[in-house]
């Protein structure tokens, strides 16, 4: 058990734990993948998703646009189509359109009566801005890739974070639904972390590639985390 007194500031990931990216990314994915005759089932399509946007984002920064585009050619080229220019143009700006989880904007808006609340998130600030009106609450520090230069499982955005809240480590705790992207590095660097497992009923590791680490506390969805915290 977290004493959640111990902490002045949540930080949270956006995609996967906040925002629903993999029904966001399968609803934008479909019409692409359909138009091109491929009839992979959505859990095969998201693993092969996770190697590509891992692949993208781990060489020299660019753009999560562009981090997009290229997952999705690297997606054709695993299933053997061409996406045209107007389907890679419209998945690369598909991020506003992914749905919150329903528990999130409730969640976030108790919490935030206790807590200082940051985001740390791998997308560019334009296209976050997008989602973050559906999560109903003003952030009072937002971390983008964009920002920091890097992409998560990078140290680098979760340093530029710690150094921007201004808080010791031991005072901030990060709540995130991917082992790969959050939970490895943020455990490198001493923080308590939250793991939501989205996926709890699901196997496999979906959009994120598999990883191993070890987060203080296990909660299927942010309602549960709420509860717990006592908001």
């Amino acid at each position: 058990m977290i004493a959640f007194g111990d902490f002045d500031v949540l930080s949270f990931d956006c995609y996967g734990t906040l925002i629903d990216w993999e029904t966001g990314l399968v609803q934008a994915l479909h019409p692409i993948l359909q138009a091109h005759g491929v009839q992979q089932g959505d859990e095969e399509v998201l693993a092969a998703y996770a190697v590509a946007e891992a692949a993208a984002e781990g060489g020299a920064y660019q753009g999560y646009r562009a981090v997009l585009a290229t997952a999705l050619r690297d997606l054709g080229a695993l299933y053997r189509f061409t996406p045209s220019p107007e389907e890679v143009e419209r998945f690369a700006t598909s991020v506003g359109d992914w749905p919150a989880f329903p528990d999130t904007p409730g969640a976030l808006a108790r919490l935030a009566r206790r807590f200082k609340l940051a985001v740390i998130t791998n997308c560019d600030d334009d296209l976050f801005a997008r989602s973050h009106r559906r999560l109903g609450v003003a952030f009072d520090w937002v971390i983008t890739a964009q920002q920091a230069r890097s992409y998560k499982p990078s140290l680098c955005p979760f340093q530029v974070a710690l150094a921007r809240i201004g808080v010791p480590p031991a005072r901030l705790l990060h709540v995130a639904q991917s082992l790969f992207h959050d939970h490895v590095p943020a455990k490198q660097l001493g923080l308590t972390t939250v793991w939501v497992n989205r996926r709890h009923d699901k196997p496999g590791a979906g959009a994120t590639p598999p990883a191993a680490a070890v987060p203080n506390l296990e909660v299927p969805d942010l309602r549960i985390l709420v509860d717990m915290v006592g908001c």
